[in-house]
Parts: C-alpha cells; structure tokens; sequence
C-alpha cells in the first residue's frame, strides 16, 4: 500500500525539488499547504504564477525585474562608472542590504563549471561585454563571484577578457573564506571584502 496518495506524493516530490529542501521539509511544507484553506492556497498559487508571468530579466543588469529596466540600473543617483558582478540574483539583494554599494550590477546567473559542463555561453558574460562596449563610462568592474573554485576560475576568465580594454578589474578579497557563497555573508563580512577588493587588472 502506498504512503501517500498520487496527489500527495507529487506535490511532496515537486516540493523536495527545490534547493534547501529535504524529503521531511517536504513532507512538512505539502501538508501544511493541504491545510490551508481556500483563499491563502489560491493566494499562493496566484503569487506563484504571478511572479513566473510578471518576472523578466533587465536589459541592463539581467537581474530579475518586473519593469525593464530595473529600479537600479534606472536609478539616476547610482553611480554609473562602477559594476558589480555577480552570481545570482540573490546576491545582488544581500549586497544591497549593506546599503554600501552605491554603483551597478550584472547578474550572471551562473558560473563557469566543467563538471556540469557550463561555459562561457551558459552565463550572461557575453552581455556584461557588449554592456561594456556599449557603455565607456564604466571603469571597473567588481568581480563577486563566491570563493569557490568555479566562482574563482569565472573571475579569472573576466580579468584576463577585460585585461587589454583598460577597465579596472576587481576581486572581493578579505573576509570571504574559500568555499563561502555571497548569500550567506553577514552584513560587516560583506562590507569588509567590498572594501578589501584586491585589483586583478587595470593598475
């Protein structure tokens, strides 16, 4: 006899799917969903469907935006001469927690790694170039990738791409451990490795 019923079973494989989730966390989060009543489970599934038909990526920065451009890259107090690179979108809200960081970023939305076969063209790299080209007012870019060996070999890649252009290329530095992820960083951490940067070209 099975555990669950079709319906219960999947809604629980769905749920584990997703990262951070083990098989309990599941189990713990289908249930409480069937225990919800109507209204807030409709709210749900309209919030999700919302933000998976509302959501696009910027233009500009390719981070995740209800509006093209973003709030950020259309900011006219921003400093427009400095880019922040990152992994992923959730980066860019822990830096902007900080509330330090008053220049632009690029979202990635990945990293170079041979193991699951990702290139150059599986990231937004070739549109931080064209961003670049298009924009000579940039005139440095902040590489803040997390110190993992993928995140460490995509920062070496950009700094030996921007090395001939006369952009000045920057590497988070002190307070980061190897193998830390940005997201995970406390606020001082944060500001610390922002300020620590160490330049890989451009000096």
């Amino acid at each position: 006899m099975a555990r669950y019923s079709p319906s219960i079973q999947n809604l629980i494989t769905q749920l584990s799917s997703l990262p951070g989730i083990g098989g309990k966390s599941a189990q713990r989060l289908a249930f409480h969903i069937l225990a919800m009543d109507d209204k807030d489970a409709e709210a749900l599934t309209s919030s999700i469907t919302l933000a998976r038909t509302s959501t696009k990526r910027c233009s500009c920065c390719q981070n995740f935006t209800d509006s093209d451009p973003c709030p950020i890259c259309s900011d006219p107090l921003r400093d427009k001469t400095t880019v922040l690179v990152v992994e992923s979108p959730r980066d860019v809200s822990t830096f902007e927690r900080t509330h330090e960081f008053k220049g632009l970023y690029h979202v990635l939305h990945g990293v170079f790694n041979p193991m699951k076969s990702m290139s150059r063209a599986d990231t937004t790299i070739p549109d931080l170039i064209q961003r670049l080209t298009d924009h000579p007012e940039i005139t440095e870019v902040i590489v803040a990738t997390n110190q993992t060996a993928e995140g460490n070999a995509t920062a070496l890649y950009l700094s030996r791409m921007l090395g001939p252009s006369g952009i000045k290329v920057s590497r988070l530095a002190s307070g980061l451990p190897m193998g830390s992820d940005i997201e995970y960083a406390d606020d001082l951490t944060l500001l610390s490795a922002l300020k620590g940067r160490v330049m890989l070209t451009g000096e």
